[in-house]
């Protein structure tokens, strides 16, 4: 029994100094303000993820307003922020894209985020992510290149610029979120699925998504059974434009709020867009469905097109719902 024990105590050190977990959990970080857990800030916590970790490190964040600008770098892989209440549980900054650096620079749009994440197999669940800079142009809440991400039951607040999709072939999957902004504040070059999501248009907005697709790729943005509300006027909201000519954006069965202009898309005064974005729906319902007076360049789907927006072939083999 004595060899037993030892040989169980030896098994435990090297695993507790490989971080890896005996008993077939992942490997828990807690953070506390209140110094209940083993961190008070969540950068703090994310530094001392081992880099190129291969296993999941999980991070549960107590209920508290974390104003912390926050890196999470590509060595830091499969990370999973997990917090106590959606509502409760905020990790917020206050930069803005004119917003002066130390150097007396202008931020930009880049600059201006509240959070990056870089390591790929990101996740988070029950938390927000804001920006609270407020109507100051452009505010990033989320800069995120990381790829097979997936966000769970998570907020994003902003205003212009809310959530930055930035990464060129990185695949991103967001359910049951609730995202919100005025101009852009969904944008950039991922291929990003978003299912169950409540967008919510704020007043003095204009466009709800600004793709940036690669033209090597095939999909873009897709929406599926997501609900666009908000307090903007009605017509006031175009669905998307794009940002890069090649922009992709789908709405698949979702609602859509009377703030959603008859013509739902706009080409960003660029004729040559028309040719080169893609933008369709399928089966949409609300007040903000016209598809009788939809642009001419836009496109509603077959039932056999719409078939092909399933999550596996969107993310090119990848399933994060398995």
């Amino acid at each position: 029994m004595a060899k037993l024990g030892l040989k169980c105590l030896t098994i435990a050190l090297v695993a507790l100094l490989s971080g890896t977990n005996i008993y077939g959990q992942d490997k828990k970080i807690i953070v506390a303000q209140d110094g209940s857990g083993d961190y008070k800030t969540v950068q703090e916590a994310i530094n001392a993820v081992p880099d190129f970790r291969n296993a999941t490190t999980v991070i549960l964040i107590k209920n508290g307003n974390y104003k912390e600008k926050l890196n999470l770098s590509a060595s830091k892989k499969m990370v999973k922020l997990i917090g106590e209440n959606p509502e409760k549980t905020v990790l917020t900054y206050d930069d803005y894209a004119q917003k002066k650096n130390s150097f007396g620079e202008a931020m930009g749009t880049s600059g201006s985020s509240s959070f990056y994440i870089y390591g790929d197999g990101f996740a988070a669940e029950n938390i927000t992510f804001a920006n609270s800079s407020g109507p100051v142009g452009q505010a990033v809440a989320v800069w995120i290149a990381s790829d097979q991400a997936v966000f769970k039951n998570c907020r994003f607040l902003g205003f212009q610029d809310t959530l930055y999709t930035y990464g060129r072939g990185s695949r991103q999957y967001y359910k049951n979120c609730y995202i919100e902004g005025t101009t852009d504040f969904i944008f950039g070059s991922s291929t990003a699925m978003f299912e169950n999501c409540i967008l919510f248009c704020k007043k003095g907005g204009s466009y709800l998504t600004a793709a940036s697709t690669p033209d090597t790729t095939k999909y873009g943005y897709v929406f599926k059974n997501c609900k666009i509300t908000g307090d903007a006027p009605e017509n006031s909201f175009a669905l998307g434009r794009p940002w890069r000519p090649y922009a992709k954006t789908v709405f698949i069965n979702c609602e859509l709020g009377n703030m959603i202009k008859p013509a739902g898309w706009d080409h960003w005064g660029k004729e040559s867009n028309k040719q080169t974005a893609y933008y369709a729906e399928y089966k949409n319902t609300g007040p903000g469905y016209k598809p009788d007076k939809r642009t001419d360049w836009s496109q509603q789907l077959s039932d056999d097109e719409a078939k092909t927006y399933n999550i596996t072939q969107v993310f090119r083999g990848w399933n994060p719902v398995q």
